[in-house]
């Protein structure tokens, strides 16, 4: 259960966001290290900043291939800038797409992104602020802004860097004396752990985390028909593009074809261009490989012929400077050529309109915990039903559908957080997706209430990710008629943990929301028993061991239960704890002598028997025990409407390592769940939902609960 501190630390945290914390103007300090203010320190002390929460040493390089005994890290010193040049600068004459040359990492793919991110000056200065230098106010810190998961975070890194033999391990500039790339490339290795937590990703990923936009992919051998109008409206738009060739075997892996294209490598596509060859519209299109050599060899390469064909002006402004890592090539080339198109949009829908129009969006954070919200995909209809749903009520069809259907269009993209984090305890991204259900008619426009396996069962989905994949993210763009749709985003196998972000981009307003219980309880009326309505055989077993004054302790109730509980040999259970016991002595106790008398047992034990009844009914398999799936329905049988957040409370404090729960403490639970609503509703008699309490009740509860 989450300590009180970290519940108060969460609602002041959500607070904040509600005033802009976490947007770009108003960025997250990351770690809570604040620019401005450790700069000042270094600047009033004389002294060059050390980044105590990413030291320069082995564990900011990585684990396994770039770990402590790999030979790859053998002979690695961390210099400053300084300490390699004479004169380093933070950016020489404006960031170009020359200034990233890729190192000994595997990420061509962040590379890639981060060339494109240099073709449009004001989304680069958003990630790389202004007024950094070396020699101004130099203080060896240097500080970043990168999207997370719904949120911009403003890095702070030293300026000490990995070097081998006196140059840079990693990115470097082809200008050697220019140094933001290599520090953006440390900002982001300590986002994510370490430089090698970098290795291997999809270029949408950097794109996404360079503008808070969202991802496309596009199969370059089963493309739409307006690829060309998609690609040029993109790049006028200043959306970020990546390219790359899929490989077939691990050996493929940055094979060089023929013609010098690298398989498996992440490219940038930086400009589209028509050129008048030999009277004819040629259609070209400009790629950029982050290694900053290793170029196309094939038709408009660097000194080709056919640029002899063109007129020399045009020639003179296309031309690019050998072996730079840039080249144009032929769009019919590109095509055959390259196997995946990746573009990043901060307005998606500028990749199908000619007018520049926006999304209206909407951000949901969520998590999928085992034994509470983490179902797997429609493969397991018994726990799908358990992942968060979110609804989505689409009013307006589309403007200009593009065919006779009245349709709405919307994008949903389902994002893993932290997953490269995990590398280094051995995880990595989990196979996910999302399935979207349409809410029944007669079911439309009802209070939002997380649906039940039934529902599940009896329909089919209406979209879905076109496959559930390991990426970081998926995403696909739906076109439904109007009416209100169930998203429901999971892994594929169920009982995997991970926290996601939701993200959806309707064309027109829409409500969007999650689904999930209104916490309430059904509670009857306390019982009013007698003496006179206690069977003998009940009296009789209680006097055993209550004595003449007919009180027990608890002590002796948890005797007498256990006692009971073994005569029901369909049951799995250890027994009743003394804790538990005393739990059910705070909720039966009316005179707060910490005893039970006859009648107060008697009614305990009418709750018992009403609760083993359920427990029985959910218990599917007759296995004695249950899982906390069934649980979840066995509490609403019960009267119990929890929410997903207070379910992973329930199964953390109630299951055991398999995810079974047994009849005591299903007993406790529901023991535990009585207590508190009752002690709540005393404090609140009014039903206002608020309850107002002094440090004496406060501990009261507490310390009783």
């Amino acid at each position: 259960m989450m300590p009180f501190g970290g519940m108060a630390a969460r609602v002041e945290r959500d607070r904040l966001r509600a005033e802009g914390l976490g947007q770009h103007h108003n960025a997250i300090k990351y770690l809570n290290q604040d620019y401005e203010a450790l700069k000042q320190q270094c600047i009033e002390s004389g002294s060059l900043f050390r980044d105590p929460q990413f030291p320069a040493g082995p564990t900011a390089l990585g684990f396994k291939e770039l770990g402590p005994h790999s030979s790859k890290t053998r002979g690695v010193e961390w210099k400053r800038p300084s300490e390699l040049v004479d004169d380093p600068q933070f950016i020489v004459g404006g960031a170009t797409r020359t200034d990233i040359c890729q190192g000994a990492l595997g990420d061509c793919w962040l590379l890639a992104a981060i060339g494109s991110l240099t073709l449009n000056e004001e989304l680069l200065h958003r990630v790389v602020p202004h007024g950094q230098s070396f020699q101004e106010d130099y203080a060896g810190i240097f500080h970043f802004q990168i999207w997370q998961f719904g949120e911009w975070v403003d890095v702070v890194v030293d300026d000490l860097l990995p070097t081998k033999d006196g140059e840079l391990l990693f990115v470097h500039s082809a200008e050697c004396t220019e140094f933001w790339s290599a520090l953006l490339e440390k900002a982001y290795a300590k986002l994510n752990g370490c430089y090698e937590s970098l290795s291997g990703g999809s270029t949408t990923e950097g794109f996404e985390d360079f503008t808070g936009g969202v991802a496309e992919m596009y199969d370059l051998k089963r493309p739409p028909r307006n690829m060309v109008h998609i690609i040029r409206k993109a790049l006028e738009r200043g959306s970020l593009l990546g390219c790359s060739i899929d490989i077939t075997s691990a050996f493929d892996m940055e094979a060089v074809t023929f013609k010098k294209l690298v398989k498996g490598h992440a490219y940038s596509v930086t400009a589209f261009r028509d050129v008048n060859y030999r009277g004819q519209q040629e259609q070209l299109i400009r790629i950029r490989n982050p290694w900053g050599q290793v170029e196309w060899t094939g038709a408009w390469s660097d000194g080709s012929s056919e640029w002899n064909n063109i007129d020399p002006d045009e020639r003179e402004e296309l031309q690019l400077k050998m072996e730079d890592g840039e080249f144009w090539m032929s769009f019919r080339d590109f095509m055959r050529e390259f196997s995946r198109l990746e573009i990043c949009n901060l307005t998606p829908d500028a990749l199908t309109k000619d007018e520049l129009s926006r999304w209206h969006t909407q951000v949901f954070e969520g998590t999928w915990r085992r034994g509470s919200t983490a179902g797997g995909c429609r493969n397991h209809p018994a726990t799908f039903w358990i992942n968060p749903q979110f609804k989505i009520k689409l009013l307006e069809e589309d403007d200009d559908p593009g065919d006779d259907e009245v349709a709405c269009s919307f994008l949903v993209a389902l994002m893993q957080k932290h997953r490269r984090r995990e590398r280094r305890v051995g995880g990595d991204m989990h196979t996910i997706g999302f399935a979207v259900y349409e809410v029944p008619e007669e079911a439309q426009g009802m209070q939002n209430v997380h649906l039940k396996k039934d529902f599940f069962l009896r329909n089919q989905s209406r979209a879905r990710s076109e496959t559930f994949i390991n990426l970081r993210e998926v995403s696909n763009q739906i076109r439904l008629p109007p009416g209100e749709y169930i998203v429901v985003p999971s892994t594929f196998e169920p009982h995997k943990e991970a926290d996601f972000v939701l993200r959806v981009f309707t064309e027109k307003q829409s409500d969007t929301a999650e689904l999930d219980e209104e916490v309430s309880a059904d509670l009857a009326d306390e019982e009013e028993i007698t003496e006179d309505d206690i069977e003998d055989s009940f009296k009789n077993m209680f006097q055993q061991l209550a004595g003449e004054d007919m009180e027990i302790n608890v002590f002796e109730l948890r005797t007498i239960l256990n006692r009971v509980i073994a005569r029901h040999k369909d049951l799995k259970t250890d027994g009743f704890s003394l804790d538990s016991c005393r739990n059910m002595v705070n909720l039966m106790d009316k005179d707060g002598s910490a005893r039970l008398g006859l009648v107060e047992f008697q009614i305990l034990w009418n709750k018992i028997r009403s609760w083993l009844t359920i427990y029985r009914q959910y218990d599917l398999d007759k296995s004695g025990t249950m899982s906390s799936y069934e649980m979840r329905m066995a509490l609403e049988s019960a009267g119990f409407k929890l929410n997903n957040k207070l379910h992973q409370v329930v199964v953390a404090r109630y299951a055991d390592s398999d995810m079974g729960v047994d009849f005591d403490n299903f007993v406790c639970c529901l023991l535990k769940l009585e207590t508190m609503f009752r002690f709540f509703r005393s404090m609140d008699p009014d039903g206002t939902g608020t309850a107002v309490m002094n440090l004496s009740e406060w501990l009261l509860l507490t310390m009783c609960g």
